[in-house]
C-alpha cells in the first residue's frame, strides 16, 4: 500500500486550537460542529459510498444542511463531492462547479470544501493545483478519513491530500447514514479484476475484495431490522463473487440465503458480467421467493469484433443464450443492459450487430452511452477512433430502436395485476397528476392513481406495497388508474386497489416526524425520511 500525500499530515488539532465559526475544530461536545452537504456523481457503489460520508460527518458531530442551503452564500459549512471518473466530462464538470463556489469560499473562509471518489483517486493532487480553494481531497479506499482529514485541514490551514492506493478497510465497517428507511444497498465486494479496455474502475477501485458472507447476510439482517424490506447487493461483477475465497458457487448460495430472511421481501442485485453468470444463479433466482424478476446485463456492444477490442471475454451468442434460459425459467423477467456505441473501431456493420441483438433481446430498457476517451484507458490510444458525428447518428438510431421496444414490452402488460413498492422520488408530476409512484417487482416505474375520497391516513407511505392493475402502459413507465374504475360509493376489488401497510412504510413515517436518531441525509435529494447512522458492520476477519 503506497500513500500520495501534498501537504503535510500533521496530529488531530489539540484543546488550545483556535475555535472557527464554520469547522468542526471550536466544537464542544454535545454540541453540533457545523453543517454538510454531500454531492454525488456517477454510479450505485458512489450513492452507496455517500451513505457512508453522511454517516461518518453526522457520528462525527455534524449536521445535515437544510434543504436548499446553498453553500455559495455561506449557507453550508462543509460541501464533500464524491466524484465519477467514467462520464465524458467528468473533469470539467467537478472544476466548474469547484469555481463556482469560490466566491463563497472567499466571502466565508471557515466553509471546508472536500472532493473524494474515483476523480480524487484519479487527479489527486492536481485538484489542489487547479482548485487551491478545495480543503481536502480523499480517495475512493480511505473514504473513512474524511473527519480526520477535515480537522487537519482547519488546524494546519492548509490542504490535506490522501489517496490510498489499496483498500485499508472494506468500507461496510464505517457508520453509514442511509438514504431510504425502505431499500437498502449492501456490498458484496468492492474492486474488479475485469480489464475492459474502455473502462477506468479497476485502476481507481482496485482489484476485487470480497466480504464474508455471514458478514454480509448480518448487514441485511440489521437494515431489514431497522425497516427496510428491499435489498440490493452491490459489486463491480456480483457473479463473480466467492473466487477470493475459493467459492464459485457462493452468489447463487448468497441469494438462496436471503431467501430465509424474516421481512426481506425483495432482493435485487448488480452488475453481473455475462462471461461469469453461471445457471446456478438462475436457478437460484428463480426458486428463492423474495429474488425479484429482473436482471441488468450489460451488452455493450452486440458486435464479436467489438467485443473482442474491449476485451469483454464472452460473444453474442453465449448472450443471448443467457437470456434465453433466464426466461425459460423466469418467463416474467424484465432485462434491462448497458450499450456503448462508437467505440473504436466500430463499423456501420458492426452497429447493425448491435442493433439486431438489441432487437432480439427485448429488453426493458437500456442504458446508452457514445463512447469517449477516458484518459488511462488502453481505448484511449486505439486507432480508428469514430468521428463524433458519425457515434451521434448511431446513437439516435439505437435510442429509438430501444425506446420502440420498451413501449411494445410496456404494452404487454396492459391489464396486468402488479404490486407496486411505493417510493419517493420517482414521480415527479405526482401532485400535479394526484398520482403515487414506485417500482413492480421486476423495477419497472408505475404511475398509479388513489380511490377518490381516500383518507389521508389511509393514504400509502413510501415503503408500503400496493396491488393495482395496469390499464395504460407509456414509453418509459406504466399507468395504473384502476382505483378510479370502482363504482361511485363502492370500494375497489384487491386487484383495482388495495394497501399492505409494511414495517418499512412505519420506518418511513418515524423518519418523517423526526423519530429515528438523525434527520436528512444530507446528500442533496431531500428528505428527512432516510434511517439513523448505524454503525459499521464487522470488519473482515483473516482465516
Amino acid at each position: 500500500m503506497s500513500l500520495s500525500v501534498s501537504s503535510s499530515l500533521a496530529s488531530q488539532p489539540d484543546a488550545s486550537a483556535a475555535p472557527s465559526p464554520h469547522g468542526a475544530g471550536g466544537a464542544t461536545p454535545g454540541e453540533p460542529r457545523g453543517t454538510y452537504q454531500v454531492r454525488t456523481f456517477g454510479c450505485q457503489m458512489n450513492v452507496h459510498d455517500s451513505e457512508r460520508l453522511t454517516g461518518m460527518l453526522e457520528d462525527a458531530g455534524y449536521i445535515a444542511a437544510r434543504p436548499g442551503a446553498e453553500p455559495r452564500r455561506g449557507e453550508v459549512d462543509v460541501v464533500v463531492f464524491n466524484t465519477c471518473a467514467v462520464r465524458e466530462n467528468a473533469d470539467n464538470k467537478l472544476y466548474g462547479t469547484l469555481g463556482a463556489l469560490r466566491p463563497g469560499k472567499d466571502a466565508h473562509p471557515g466553509m471546508q470544501i472536500a472532493v473524494g471518489g474515483c476523480l480524487a483517486q484519479k487527479d489527486r493532487a492536481a485538484i489542489v493545483e487547479r482548485a487551491p480553494w478545495v480543503d481536502v481531497v480523499f480517495g475512493t479506499h480511505n473514504i473513512g478519513s474524511l473527519p480526520v482529514l477535515l480537522d487537519r485541514a482547519q488546524h494546519n490551514r492548509e490542504a490535506q491530500v490522501e489517496i490510498l492506493d489499496s483498500l485499508e478497510t472494506f468500507p461496510s465497517t464505517l457508520p453509514t447514514k442511509r438514504e431510504s428507511s425502505y431499500a437498502a444497498w449492501v456490498s458484496i465486494s468492492v474492486g474488479c479484476n475485469n480489464t475492459c479496455t474502455f473502462c477506468i474502475v479497476p485502476s481507481l477501485r482496485g482489484t476485487e475484495k470480497d466480504r464474508r458472507p455471514g458478514e454480509i447476510l448480518a448487514e441485511v439482517r440489521d437494515v431489514v431490522a431497522a425497516g427496510a424490506n428491499e435489498v440490493t447487493l452491490l459489486g463491480q461483477n456480483v457473479n463473480s463473487y466467492g473466487v477470493e475465497f475459493g467459492d464459485r458457487g457462493a452468489f447463487a448460495k448468497l441469494l438462496r440465503a436471503c431467501g430465509d430472511i424474516d421481512g426481506l421481501e425483495r432482493v435485487r442485485f448488480t452488475s453481473p458480467h455475462p462471461a461469469m453468470f453461471t445457471d446456478d444463479v438462475i436457478e437460484a433466482m428463480a426458486e428463492t421467493p423474495n429474488v425479484m424478476p429482473q436482471l441488468h446485463m450489460p451488452l455493450q456492444s452486440g458486435s464479436d469484433a467489438v467485443l473482442r477490442r474491449m476485451k469483454r471475454s464472452y460473444r453474442s451468442k453465449k448472450f443471448l443464450g443467457i437470456l434465453d434460459r433466464v426466461r425459460e425459467q423466469i418467463p416474467e423477467a424484465a432485462i434491462t443492459t448497458d450499450i456503448i456505441v462508437g467505440f473504436p473501431g466500430e463499423t456501420e456493420e458492426d452497429f447493425q450487430a448491435t442493433l439486431d441483438v438489441v432487437e432480439s433481446s427485448r429488453f426493458s430498457s437500456a442504458f446508452t452511452f457514445q463512447y469517449s476517451i477516458r484518459p488511462g484507458t488502453p481505448a484511449a490510444t486505439m486507432e480508428d477512433q469514430v468521428p463524433k458525428e458519425v457515434v451521434q447518428e448511431r446513437y439516435e438510431r439505437l435510442t429509438a430502436l430501444q425506446d420502440r421496444i420498451t413501449y411494445e414490452e410496456n404494452q404487454k402488460l396492459e391489464g396486468s395485476v402488479v404490486e407496486v413498492l411505493v417510493a419517493e422520488g420517482e414521480g415527479d408530476r405526482d401532485e400535479r397528476t394526484q398520482r403515487i409512484s414506485g417500482r413492480a417487482r421486476d423495477h419497472r416505474l408505475v404511475h398509479l392513481s388513489l380511490p377518490q375520497g381516500l383518507p389521508a391516513a389511509s393514504r400509502p407511505r413510501p415503503g408500503d406495497l400496493v396491488t393495482a392493475t395496469v390499464t395504460r402502459a407509456a414509453p418509459h413507465y406504466l399507468i395504473a388508474d384502476s382505483a378510479l374504475a370502482a363504482a361511485p360509493g363502492t370500494e375497489p376489488s384487491p386487484e383495482q386497489f388495495s394497501v399492505r401497510r409494511t414495517r418499512s412504510g412505519d420506518a418511513w413515517e418515524a423518519g418523517v416526524q423526526g423519530l429515528d436518531t438523525g434527520s436528512a441525509c444530507g446528500t442533496g435529494h431531500g428528505g428527512g425520511s432516510g434511517g439513523p447512522v448505524t454503525l459499521g458492520m464487522p470488519s473482515p476477519r483473516t482465516p
